[in-house]
C-alpha cells in the first residue's frame, strides 16, 4: 500500500496556489546541499534523469527541469530522508505538493546517504542532520535565486524515519539518551559511544519551522516528557507493522499515545517502507527490502527489532 501522503498538505500550511506542474531545480554545486527543489511551473511535466544511484538502478523525477517558478508568497516545505537514504525518497509527495503550489526542497544528509555512511550510526549525525536542515533553510531564504517567491511565515517540515528524528530535534526535543544507554544491546556505533560515556551533541533548533509531518520515527529515546517540547501543529503518521529501525510498530504506538495536544494521528496498515515513493521494477529488483510492503494481516513479527539502538 504505497501512497502519497497527500492529506498532510492541510497541516503544513493554509492554502497553496492553484495546481500547476512541478518545476525542478537540481542542487549540485555544493556537496553540503546536494538535492532538488520542486515548485509550481506552467509547463507540461516530463522526466528529469538522475542516473544511477550506485544500487544497480537508474532513477528519475517527474517534472520540468529549470522551469521558471510560477507564483508568489509560496509556502515552503523541507524534507529530511531516512537513514542511508537520499533526497528523492519521497519525490512523488514533493511533486504533488509542487503541483498544488508549494516549494519543496530536499537534500542528501552528508555522512548518512546510500553512498556515504561516514556518520551513520554515530552520535554526531544527531547534530549534523539538523544542521543540514538549518543550512538548507538559510540557503533557500537568503541565497536561492528564486527566494523572493517564498513566504517565510509558511515553512513546514516533513521527515521520515531518522528524518523525523531530525525534525523533532529542530523542534526542541531533548532525547532521553540515558534510557537508550540502559537498553542498548549494540557494541558498536552510537550505543558503544554512550557506554563509553561520550556526551551526545547539542542539536540546533529552528523556530522558522511553523508546522510538521512526522512519519514513523525511531522511538527509543522519545518519552511523554520530552515530546512536550513540541509547540507547533503537526501530524503523526505511523506504520502498523513497523520495519527495520522502528521495530514492530509498538514503539510508535507508544509515542502516539504520548504526543502533546491533540495532533492528527494516522495509522497505516502496512510496513515502514510503504511511506517511500513507489519503486520502479528495476529498483525493486535491486533493493527488494524497501520495495515490498508487509502483506495485509501480517503480525509484523518479521520486522521486530532485536536491537534497541536509536535507529
Amino acid at each position: 500500500m504505497r501512497r502519497t501522503l497527500w492529506a498532510f498538505v492541510i497541516i503544513l500550511c493554509c492554502l497553496g496556489t492553484p495546481a500547476e506542474a512541478a518545476g525542478i531545480q537540481l542542487l549540485e554545486s555544493d556537496p553540503a546541499l546536494s538535492g532538488a527543489i520542486w515548485y509550481p511551473c506552467a509547463a507540461e511535466p516530463t522526466h528529469v534523469a538522475l542516473g544511477s544511484l550506485s544500487v544497480g538502478a537508474d532513477f528519475d523525477l517527474r517534472g520540468v527541469k529549470d522551469c521558471p517558478v510560477r507564483g508568489a508568497k509560496l509556502p515552503l516545505i523541507i524534507f529530511s530522508h531516512g537513514r542511508g537514504g537520499f533526497f528523492g525518497q519521497h519525490h512523488d509527495t514533493a511533486e504533488a505538493l509542487a503541483d498544488a503550489g508549494f516549494v519543496v526542497a530536499a537534500i542528501n544528509h552528508p555522512g548518512d546517504t546510500y553512498s556515504d555512511s561516514s556518520r551513520r550510526d554515530t552520535l554526531s549525525v544527531l547534530e549534523s542532520r539538523p544542521a543540514d536542515m538549518v543550512h538548507l533553510l538559510d540557503f533557500l531564504l537568503n541565497d536561492w535565486k528564486d527566494r523572493a517567491v517564498i513566504d517565510p511565515a509558511g515553512i513546514g517540515f516533513f521527515g521520515f524515519s531518522l528524518g523525523d528524528f531530525t525534525g523533532l530535534l529542530l523542534m526542541g526535543i531533548k532525547p532521553d539518551f540515558g534510557r537508550l544507554a540502559s537498553l542498548c544491546k549494540e557494541t558498536t556505533g552510537s550505543c558503544a559511544q554512550l557506554h563509553r560515556g561520550e556526551a551526545p551533541p547539542n542539536a540546533p533548533q529552528d523556530a522558522r519551522i511553523r508546522a510538521a509531518v512526522i512519519v514513523d520515527p525511531p522511538s527509543t529515546t522519545l518519552t511523554r516528557e520530552n515530546l512536550a517540547a513540541i509547540k507547533i501543529p503537526f501530524q503523526f503518521w505511523r506504520s502498523q507493522f513497523g520495519g527495520p529501525g522502528v521495530g514492530d510498530g509498538s514503539g510508535t504506538a507508544r509515542v502516539a499515545d504520548g504526543l502533546p495536544g491533540k495532533p492528527e494521528v494516522h495509522v497505516v496498515p502496512a510496513g515502514h517502507f510503504a511511506f517511500l515513493a513507489p519503486c520502479s521494477a528495476e529498483l525493486a529488483a535491486a533493493i527488494p527490502r524497501i520495495c515490498t510492503d508487509v502483506p495485509a494481516g501480517s503480525t509484523g513479527q518479521a520486522f521486530t527489532a532485536s536491537s534497541t539502538r536509536l535507529w
